[in-house]
C-alpha cells in the first residue's frame, strides 16, 4: 500500500507523490511566541512530529520547516500580540520573544517532539517579505496607500479555494486592522505603516512599518522549500484567513502552485469547551506535564485521528494512561526477562510471524492518512499476545525477546514516541543505573530466600514497595514494575 493523505485542498484522500522522488519538503505554521505553549499546541505538533517520524521510517528524506511568529500577528483590534505582552510585562518585545521561544522548545522536547530542521523567525526575514510584496505590486495584485500595502483579493480568481469561501460572503477583520483606506473590505495587509507608538518597525520602500501576519509564511516557505513544495501543515483554526491568504499571495507572486498537499489538524477543547484564559480552562503544556507523563499525553493525542477534534478531560487522560500502562508493562516485562533468558527456545519462529504481521499492519494503518488510532490498537492487540506468551509458563528465548523489544521500540518508540528507550526516560543513564540497582536488590532478596531468611526477604520487598516498585514472583524468576 502506498501512502495516501487527505488533501484539504480538494477535500479528498490522495496518493502522496512528492515533487522529487524520495524527498519531501514540508512547512508547518509554528506558534506565535508571546506566551507559554498550551495543550492545543501540543496536539498540533505531536501530530506533525508523528507524521514526519513515519515518513522518515518509510525511507523518505524530509526537510521540515516550522516558523516562529515574532512580529505581525495582530489581534482583531489591530494590536500586535508581542507588543501587548511586552507592555503587560514592561519588557522589550524581543525579550518576550526569546523567553517564550525557549519555553516552547522546552515543552516540545519534553513531549518528545523532534525539532524542525529549520525554525525561521519572521523578524529575521523582513527583506524576503519586502521583495515578495514588491513583486505583488509589480504584478498588480497589491497596492500601496499612505505607507501600507494591501493584497487585492479581486485580482486572484482562485482566492478562497482552500476554505471554499466566496469573496462576497467574507467579512472584514479577523486579525487584520479594518481600515477604510482598503479598496475592498476583504483585502488583507501585506505591510503596515508603523504608528508613532509602534516599537517593532523596519525601513521599507513605503516608509517605516512592519509586515502583515500572512506574508511571513509565504516568504519563508519559498526561501527554504522553493515556490512549490509538497506539504503545508497547520491547525484547522487557521484555514481562514491565514492559510487562504498564504496561497493567494504566494501563487500570485511566484506564478506557480504553492503547497500541493494541505494537512490541517483538528482543534482541542477542554471538558467540551473551547480553551480560553478568560474561562479559566487554559492549560499550558508545563502544567499538563506536572500531571501526566509525556508518553501519556502523546497517547491521548494520537488516540484520535490528527484531523479530528479532541476533548481534553480527566477521564480521557485516565484512559490514555491506562492504555499506556498496558503497553509499557509488556515492554518492561520483556526487557527484564532479557536479562536472564536462554539464547534460544522453541517459541522463536512462531512468534516472529506475529511480530511481522504487526509491523505490516502498522504500515498499512499509517499509510492510510496516518491512522494513529488504528496503529495504537494494533500495538494493544500485540500486547495481549505478548503478555500471553510471557506469562504462559513456557521458556521464552532471548532472540524472541529481542525481536519483541525491537518491534515495540521501532513502531511504538521511534515512530509514535510512546515507548521510552529505557525505564524512567528515553536514553537516560541514571534510569539504567536505577534499574540495575533494583536488579541487585532482587538478587539479594533471592539469596535471602534461599537462606530461609524470610524476614530479610520481606524487608527488601517492603523497602522497594515504599519507593513505588512492586515485585512479582514467577516460576521463571522475579520481575518488577514501577507503580
Amino acid at each position: 500500500m502506498t501512502l495516501r493523505i487527505f488533501n484539504v485542498l480538494g477535500r479528498e484522500k490522495q496518493e502522496f507523490v512528492p515533487l522529487e522522488e524520495g524527498r519531501v519538503g514540508m512547512y508547518v505554521c509554528g506558534p506565535t511566541v508571546y506566551d507559554h505553549a498550551h495543550i492545543g499546541h501540543g496536539k498540533t505538533y505531536i501530530a506533525f512530529d508523528t507524521i514526519i517520524r513515519y515518513m522518515r521510517y518509510s525511507g523518505l528524506d524530509v526537510l521540515y520547516v516550522q516558523n516562529l511568529t515574532d512580529v505581525g500577528h495582530l489581534l482583531e483590534s489591530g494590536e500586535d500580540r508581542i507588543l501587548r505582552k511586552a507592555s503587560q510585562l514592561q519588557a522589550k518585545p524581543m525579550q518576550i520573544v526569546e523567553s517564550y521561544a525557549r519555553s516552547y522548545f522546552e515543552d516540545m522536547d519534553a513531549l518528545g517532539v523532534q525539532r524542525p530542521d529549520i525554525s525561521p523567525r519572521a523578524s529575521a526575514h523582513i527583506p524576503e517579505q519586502i521583495e515578495m510584496i514588491q513583486d505583488l505590486i509589480g504584478k498588480n495584485h497589491a497596492y500601496e496607500i499612505e505607507g501600507s500595502v494591501y493584497f487585492d483579493v479581486t485580482s486572484d480568481p482562485d482566492y478562497g479555494k482552500l476554505s471554499n469561501r466566496k469573496i462576497d460572503s467574507q467579512q472584514a477583520g479577523s486579525r487584520e486592522t479594518v481600515r477604510g483606506e482598503k479598496r475592498n473590505p476583504e483585502d488583507f495587509a501585506l505591510w503596515k505603516r508603523a504608528e508613532e507608538e509602534h516599537i517593532l518597525r523596519w525601513n521599507s520602500p513605503w516608509g517605516e512599518g512592519f509586515p502583515g501576519w500572512h506574508i511571513e509564511c509565504s516568504a519563508m516557505a519559498k526561501k527554504y522549500l522553493g515556490p512549490t513544495f509538497d506539504i503545508h501543515g497547520g491547525g484547522i483554526d487557521n484555514i481562514f484567513p491565514h492559510n487562504e491568504c498564504e496561497i493567494a499571495q504566494s501563487e500570485c507572486a511566484n506564478d506557480a502552485d504553492f503547497a500541493r498537499y494541505w494537512m490541517l489538524v483538528g482543534s482541542l477543547t477542554v471538558e467540551g469547551i473551547k480553551m480560553s484564559k478568560s474561562l479559566g480552562n487554559f492549560l499550558t503544556i508545563k502544567d499538563a506535564l506536572k500531571q501526566y507523563r509525556p508518553e501519556v499525553i502523546r497517547m491521548f493525542t494520537l488516540g484520535a485521528h490528527y484531523s479530528n477534534p479532541v476533548d481534553y478531560s480527566a477521564d480521557a487522560l485516565a484512559g490514555a494512561a491506562a492504555g499506556w500502562d498496558r503497553l509499557y508493562g509488556a515492554v518492561r516485562l520483556t526487557r527484564q526477562m532479557m536479562n536472564s533468558a536462554p539464547e534460544n527456545s522453541a517459541d522463536g519462529d512462531s512468534f516472529q510471524s506475529r511480530l511481522d504481521e504487526t509491523r505490516s499492519q502498522f504500515s498499512e494503518a499509517m499509510d492510510d492518512d496516518f491512522n494513529t488510532p488504528r496503529a495504537i490498537a494494533l500495538l494493544q492487540d500485540l500486547t495481549r499476545d505478548v503478555n500471553a506468551l510471557l506469562n504462559g509458563g513456557t521458556t521464552v528465548g532471548l532472540s524472541t525477546l529481542n525481536a519483541i523489544n525491537s518491534t515495540y521500540q521501532t513502531i511504538g518508540g521511534e515512530v509514535l514516541g510512546l515507548i521510552p528507550a529505557a525505564d524512567g526516560a528515553a536514553d537516560s543513564g541514571s534510569a539504567q543505573r536505577e534499574a540495575k540497582l533494583v536488579e541487585m536488590m532482587i538478587a539479594m532478596r533471592a539469596q535471602a530466600r534461599a537462606n530461609k531468611n524470610y524476614a530479610e526477604s520481606d524487608r527488601i520487598r517492603n523497602d522497594l514497595a515504599n519507593i513505588g516498585i512492586t515485585l512479582e514472583d514467577r516460576a521463571d524468576g522475579t520481575v518488577w514494575r514501577v507503580e
